[in-house]
């Protein structure tokens, strides 16, 4: 036995039905996107964190010490004490200003004569840069 529907019933069903499935969507896409805003801001303050300058009876870190550059190092970074985390980036801007990036490895540094004084030899990792900068700071 089938049962006919007629197109009242069938108009009538529809609609209802439509509108209790909008919601339950609507809802999971709520959440889902307040889970990525939420990650969003988490990443976004992360990456927008700054290092808070020390108070003036605070000690400055590590970082933000000013060392003094052996005269080897002082011929490209300057001769005044300078903190690390800039010896570390005025040595990059000359490394780029004079090209001495291997073009096919951009990881390799193939230093000058300046550099080599610094390094001790022709080439070095960029991890490795950071130990032999620390030589050359007291």
């Amino acid at each position: 036995m089938a049962i006919k529907t007629t197109k009242k019933a069938e108009t009538k069903a529809e609609p209802e039905a439509a509108p209790k499935a909008a919601p339950k969507a609507t809802k999971a896409a709520a959440k889902d996107t307040a889970k990525d805003d939420d990650a969003g801001e988490a990443k976004g303050a992360a990456k927008g964190k700054k290092v808070a300058a020390p108070k003036s009876g605070d000690k400055p870190n590590a970082l933000q010490k000013p060392l003094q550059p052996t005269p080897e190092l002082a011929a490209i970074v300057g001769d005044s004490p300078i903190p690390r985390g800039e010896v570390v980036s005025k040595v990059w801007e000359y490394i780029r200003k004079h090209s001495l990036q291997n073009p096919e490895n951009k990881r390799e540094i193939l230093a000058d004569d300046r550099l080599k004084k610094v390094f001790g030899k022709d080439k070095a990792t960029m991890f490795e840069m950071n130990k032999y900068l620390a030589q050359h700071l007291k």
